[in-house]
């Protein structure tokens, strides 16, 4: 048997823009993704602690320093200045799961680590 768990969290992130003439999905700096073990493309839920709402979208690379914007019809979802909480899961065993540790990231307000 597979369970899903917790692989990827960046906690706490403030959205730095919103764009909603774009293709979809959410563009974070790629410094977060990178640390936060979150791979180009892989399907997230973001967490919206300011309003409580939650979607699934994939990520997408940022060059620009503490980026994290939201895109597309996700837009309306989510404002600038919003707190957000930005999560994957993986697929493992049950027998994986008890040993693996999830990569966790805390930014703080100017999304840096």
């Amino acid at each position: 048997m597979k369970i899903k768990l917790l692989k990827s969290k960046i906690h706490r992130a403030t959205v730095t823009d919103t764009c909603l003439d774009y293709e979809g999905s959410v563009s974070i700096d790629k410094r977060l993704l990178e640390a936060s073990n979150i791979v180009p493309y892989e399907k997230v839920h973001i967490l919206n602690v300011t309003n409580g709402n939650r979607l699934e979208t994939y990520a997408i690379p940022s060059s620009t320093k503490g980026n994290v914007c939201i895109n597309g019809a996700a837009a309306h979802l989510v404002d600038t200045n919003d707190i957000v909480i930005i999560v994957s899961y993986a697929q493992m065993t049950i027998e994986d799961g008890v040993s693996f540790k999830p990569t966790i990231i805390y930014p703080n307000e100017l999304n840096e680590i």
